[in-house]
């Protein structure tokens, strides 16, 4: 399929932007894209006139604040699409069911579906609660959804061998958890980087929960999919 061009060295230039922490010149995102500087000028002032990349004091290109709100939607609409499948597997588990989302360094608990029964000692994620990638399954389950990097923790090795991240008492005492992730090292980082997880206090079934996380996983990393035509034919 043809595409057009102007607007593929547009995205390009966005995307560089976006994986620059510190902004990127006019002439180092022509160099990227192999294109005259006069050029990169008007991919850029077209960008900033959508709100898509801004200028610092130094002259220097940063996002702007419209892939925010994309990102606020995107967000929204997969979590709405996520709901009814994290259910599912609360219930059948009898755990505590989450999705985080990975911000920065960060874990970030984004839906929660409460365990059923009538426990008296019952373990419940709250939204919202934050923590360290490197900690809980659930962290480490994202960084196992990314390429190898060389000084990864051991168990980041270890769940991106398994396809799910296992921890005892990392986050709460007596608590294991267990969680997948829904991105594939080989697939492209669309906006989201999501883990399912699940919790429970002392007798939480392994093997149910592990194959629980996965497939929910899978039918997740399938919506993605459908709404990022680009990830279509990335292998599962």
């Amino acid at each position: 399929m043809a595409t057009l061009q102007t607007l593929d060295r547009g995205l390009r230039a966005l995307e560089l932007v976006a994986d620059a922490p510190h902004g990127l010149g006019a002439a180092e995102i022509a160099a990227a894209l192999g294109v005259h500087k006069a050029i990169a000028y008007r991919l850029i002032a077209t960008l900033e006139a959508h709100g898509m990349v801004a200028r610092t004091q130094s002259g220097r290109i940063i996002l702007g604040t419209a892939p925010l709100h994309l990102g606020a939607n995107v967000q929204s609409q997969f979590l709405n699409a996520a709901l009814p499948h994290l259910d599912a597997v609360a219930r059948q588990t009898g755990a505590a069911a989450c999705i985080v989302l990975a911000q920065g360094e960060e874990a970030v608990v984004a839906l929660v579906r409460e365990a059923p029964g009538d426990d008296i000692m019952r373990l419940t994620y709250r939204l919202g609660v934050r923590h360290p990638l490197t900690r809980g399954a659930t962290g480490i389950a994202i960084l196992a959804g990314r390429p190898p990097a060389p000084d990864e923790p051991a168990a980041v090795a270890e769940a991106r061998a398994a396809d799910y991240a296992l921890t005892r008492g990392e986050l709460q005492s007596g608590a294991v958890g267990v969680a997948a992730p829904v991105l594939r090292p080989d697939m492209p980082r669309m906006g989201l980087e999501p883990a399912v997880g699940l919790a429970k206090l002392h007798d939480l079934d392994i093997e149910r929960a592990s194959r629980a996380v996965m497939d929910c996983a899978e039918t997740l990393r399938g919506l993605m999919r459908q709404a990022d035509p680009a990830a279509a034919g990335v292998p599962g």
